[in-house]
């Protein structure tokens, strides 16, 4: 009889050559301890093969049956619905893509309910980590663990970082029988991608609003959760389930003492690229920095990159633009974006606008946050930390100042500001260019994603 234990983020197999045969693809014999293992995650199929054919002890699992009943009032949308019918015709494992502002929460709690085994939601912000769990804790009325930010309770329900999970999974990996990872693209990261491959849980959702990656990430999303079993995009929800929305690029013209400063500095930065033969297309950005660090013109040329990027992402004419805007939507909720703290900062200044970055402490962003959904602070100016991983109150217009070549980056952004509207009012995302400077062509390269079609 072949029997199956939990061992430090890993299955341990006790069994002759001729019990594993069943198994052989998922199992290597461990010299060290005279035993076969498997990676965690092959816990499913594993039994899948034994289940009802060969005989075998079970002694991995910990989790166990929970009593629990989804207490709300609301009822699943049709694309909820269709989510959830996928998802169980993919034998409870796959990954969802919905927009921001689709309910993917909502699609996580019935699975919960429906399963009923212990379950861990991964998250990769604190923000999600306290979300998930008084959300979580609302609609299940009962006391949920948390693990990250300085906590480590594990409860029958139990919400933790993506950091946390990855130290704590070879300890825990067997207490879970549902697995669920929040913005889920972040999982395939060389780390990240170790904590579900430790974790036993045969029951696995993935929940993203954009799953594409530039790497072999997708492939091994799917192999750690589950195909891709359901997916909408913005457009196709648009005017039903979200907002409708336009999305309007405004070319901008800098003023000519910033264009020349700009042309100035960045034919330096383009010729220090030509005479160090710097191909961005390849390892470019290393190179650069590389070359910067040991050639004597090369603090010139990192001079000269940061200000003609800084011009074209913060040109005066952008500050008036913004001004424009404001006071044509001045009965709405704005979100401006830019690329980074310095742009948010002069920003903020300038209008006398609350500015929220990585560097505002918890409490005061949450009260910022407060405000804006109140329409105190009618006005919010970010730079990258509201592109996910924290809960945005309905706005209808985002400004983006600024921003990087990332398809990512720009459809979080455009969700941002869709959710649905009793007045039914139309959200429109602007986004600010600079002619004559580079911010073009990163602004064609993020807008080839299907919502900006």
């Amino acid at each position: 009889m072949l029997h199956i234990s939990f061992d430090n983020g890993t299955l341990l197999i006790k069994g002759t050559e001729e019990q594993v045969e069943p198994i052989k693809e998922w199992v290597k014999y461990d010299e060290r301890v005279k035993m076969y293992r498997a990676q965690a995650y092959h816990y499913a199929p594993i039994l899948r093969i034994l289940h009802g054919k060969y005989e075998y002890k079970d002694e991995a699992q910990s989790y166990k049956k929970l009593d629990i009943i989804l207490e709300t009032d609301k009822s699943p949308r049709t694309h909820q619905a269709e989510a959830f019918t996928a998802w169980k015709a993919a034998k409870y494992r796959g990954v969802v893509v919905l927009p921001t502002g689709s309910g993917k929460s909502f699609l996580a709690q019935m699975a919960i309910s429906h399963i009923k085994r212990n379950t861990l939601v991964v998250v990769p912000t604190i923000d999600l980590l306290n979300q998930w769990s008084e959300q979580l804790s609302e609609v299940f009325k009962c006391e949920v663990g948390m693990i990250g930010g300085g906590v480590k309770e594990i409860r029958e329900i139990t919400v933790s970082t993506y950091d946390s999970a990855l130290l704590m999974m070879e300890f825990i990996g067997d207490k879970f029988g549902l697995l669920i990872y929040d913005e889920c693209h972040h999982l395939p990261g060389e780390r990240n991608r170790m904590s579900a491959s430790m974790s036993i849980a045969p029951y696995r959702m993935g929940l993203t609003a954009t799953p594409e990656r530039n790497d072999d990430g997708e492939q091994v999303l799917y192999n750690l959760l589950g195909n891709l079993c359901y997916r909408q995009d913005i457009d196709q929800m648009k005017g039903n389930v979200l907002a409708p929305y336009v999305v309007e690029r405004i070319e901008l013209e800098l003023d000519e003492d910033e264009q020349q400063a700009y042309e100035e500095n960045r034919e330096i930065y383009k010729q220090f690229l030509r005479d160090n033969d710097i191909n961005f297309a390849n390892d470019g950005w290393a190179r650069f920095m590389y070359m910067v660090a040991v050639h004597p013109s090369g603090k010139e040329a990192f001079a000269a990159y940061m200000t003609q990027r800084r011009i074209a992402r913060s040109g005066r004419a952008k500050l008036r633009t913004i001004w424009s805007l404001m006071q044509e939507h001045s009965d709405e909720r704005i979100i401006v974006f830019t690329a980074d703290n310095d742009t948010a900062y002069e920003i903020g200044r300038t209008f006398f606008l609350p500015v929220l970055t990585h560097h505002t402490k918890m409490l005061e962003r949450k009260e910022m946050l407060e405000l804006f959904r109140s329409g105190e602070y009618p006005i919010l100016v970010t730079s990258k930390v509201l592109n996910e991983g924290v809960d945005v109150p309905e706005a209808s217009v985002g400004i983006i100042v600024s921003g990087s070549g990332s398809i990512r980056e720009h459809v979080q952004r455009l969700g941002r500001i869709l959710r649905k509207k009793a007045n039914g009012k139309q959200a429109i995302l602007y986004e600010l260019i600079s002619q004559g400077t580079s911010e073009y062509y990163v602004s064609e390269r993020r807008r080839e994603h299907r919502a900006y079609k």
